[in-house]
């Protein structure tokens, strides 16, 4: 019975050690440094929707949605409509995704022709596992009160087939355009596909 016991009590303490932040409850707050030396504080944000997006341009997954321009497209469409788009690198120094200097980073966003509002650095993977982002791409959405409504996939195909973006349903589009239609968002959580986070 004790070693039944005593092995509830680690997989319970580990599941609190690691979940991730509560759907319906405040997303975590943070501050990171973009690309262009400027600071972001989550919730200076506050009163505008936020989009957060996981990313490693090394990870086929991120190329597949990159390469197409889709999350181009995405990033430009929303940020237009006002809604805040806060790319997040997680990428430990030395592993796939990480790049050195900020001049290394714009010149890789230049080359994609990333739209969203800030590439933001947290090699240290605090931020990260502060949201539990397992994937890249991994996919949050936060309304305008700073309540965490979105954890998970980008969309329902986790393939690295360009085509299949076409036929995809799109789980941040779906929240999104609710959010900014005035509708009513039931928060979920998805499995997230892609690349792990390379963490330390």
């Amino acid at each position: 019975m004790r070693p039944f016991i005593s092995m509830a009590f680690v997989l319970f303490l580990t599941a609190t050690l690691f979940a991730g932040p509560e759907l319906n409850k405040p997303a975590p707050d943070f501050t990171l440094i973009d690309s262009k030396g400027k600071e972001h504080t989550l919730s200076e944000y506050q009163g505008k929707y936020v989009v957060l997006e996981w990313i490693n341009f090394g990870c086929p997954f991120v190329q597949k949605h990159y390469n197409s321009g889709h999350m181009q497209k995405l990033q430009a469409l929303y940020t237009d409509k006002d809604v805040v788009w806060l790319t997040i690198c997680s990428s430990a120094e030395g592993k796939q995704g990480y790049m050195g200097s900020n001049d290394e980073i714009n010149e890789k966003l230049a080359e994609v022709g990333q739209k969203s509002t800030a590439y933001l650095i947290d090699e240290s993977g605090v931020v990260g596992k502060m949201y539990d982002a397992k994937t890249t791409p991994h996919m949050f959405v936060i309304n305008k009160e700073g309540i965490l409504v979105y954890d998970g996939a980008i969309d329902d195909t986790p393939s690295t087939k360009l085509a299949d973006i076409e036929t995809a349903d799109n789980y941040v589009i779906a929240v999104v355009d609710k959010l900014l239609a005035g509708k009513k968002v039931e928060a979920q959580r998805t499995k997230p596909y892609g690349c792990s986070v390379k963490y330390k």
